[in-house]
């Protein structure tokens, strides 16, 4: 692997390394059920500071792609994650949203025309099983509206990924303007919502001012951009394998700040989700398709045409 395709990697993997530090957060720092306005505020303040830094608003039918990727992304993933965590028991959703790489990789196939091989199915099925030993516990009976909620949630995740791939970004436009977009258009979705649902803002004490600051700054600005700017250079499997080191790091956070113990088939499903995630990542790079016989001379004799019809201003470069 190249180093600077490694570094891609590494940081790309920031993302969900933060996204794994969220239920611990919630938990120890923010209100107690309130995952619209959670939401709300992860979304919307981070969106708004990207958009002031990037300077850049959509143009075209930008505007509604940017809007239908910041509904999948965010606007409907954030509170759909946060359903099924509510009203499923332990690691559940955590291990709903491990199928999240096969997801991605069934609509890298219809609509990207990637086709999968037999290595990334396995290699999928083996994330998913490593995962599921890592965050599923004793459980009581399943609520069907916690399933669907998180199924929902990993659809609307990987749509929006494979969908962010195939758009790419405007000529001119980094990665930093299209996370903005996204999620002020996620964040203006679930204002309303959270406002029906939840009523007014709670009141909020420090430590709940300092986690909501966390997870607007470093949980989503700072991670989606990563993330986005991961898709623009990865493939959308590539980065989907990317995704079980998210409830990892929850299992890690867990065990080292919370105290929970971590069993020894636990430990057995952290090293296979983990084999899982680099082998994902050692995929080789789409080859570029080889110039027909003769193109290489005719782009230079169009080079050469223009260079003669240029005005003397521009030929001269002034």
């Amino acid at each position: 692997m190249a180093p600077n395709r490694a570094a891609l990697i590494a940081l790309t993997a920031l993302a969900p390394v933060s996204w794994g530090t969220t239920y611990a957060v919630t938990t120890e720092f923010l209100p107690a059920d309130r995952p619209l306005f959670t939401g709300l505020m992860r979304a919307l303040p981070a969106g708004l500071l990207l958009l002031a830094l990037a300077r850049v608003l959509p143009k075209g039918a930008w505007w509604w792609k940017a809007t239908v990727l910041g509904a999948l992304n965010i606007g409907a993933f954030f509170p759909l994650l946060f359903l099924s965590a509510y009203r499923l028991p332990g690691g559940l959703a955590a291990a709903v949203g491990s199928i999240g790489p096969l997801c991605v990789v069934g609509l890298s196939a219809l609509l990207l025309g990637q086709r999968p091989t037999v290595r990334t199915l396995l290699t999928g099925t083996v994330a998913a099983f490593g995962v599921s030993l890592v965050v599923l516990k004793a459980a009581g009976a399943l609520d069907p509206l916690g399933v669907l909620a998180a199924l929902a949630s990993i659809a609307s995740m990987s749509t929006g990924t494979v969908l962010t791939k195939r758009w790419g970004r405007p000529e001119g436009v980094g990665p930093l303007a299209l996370t903005g977009w996204q999620l002020t258009a996620g964040g203006l979705l679930i204002a309303p919502l959270a406002l029906l649902a939840e009523g007014a803002p709670p009141a909020l004490d420090a430590p709940a001012i300092g986690g909501y600051l966390y997870l607007a700054l470093v949980n989503t600005a700072v991670a989606y951009w990563l993330w986005f700017r991961g898709i623009g250079r990865l493939t959308a499997t590539q980065v989907t394998f990317l995704g079980p080191l998210s409830p990892l790091t929850a299992a890690v956070v867990g065990w080292a700040a919370l105290g929970e113990a971590l069993t020894p088939w636990q430990l057995a499903g952290m090293a296979l989700a983990f084999g899982a995630t680099v082998a994902g990542q050692l995929a080789p790079a789409p080859r570029r398709k080889a110039p027909e016989r003769g193109e290489p001379e005719r782009k230079a004799s169009r080079r050469c045409e223009a260079m003669d019809h240029r005005p003397p201003a521009a030929a001269s470069g002034k």
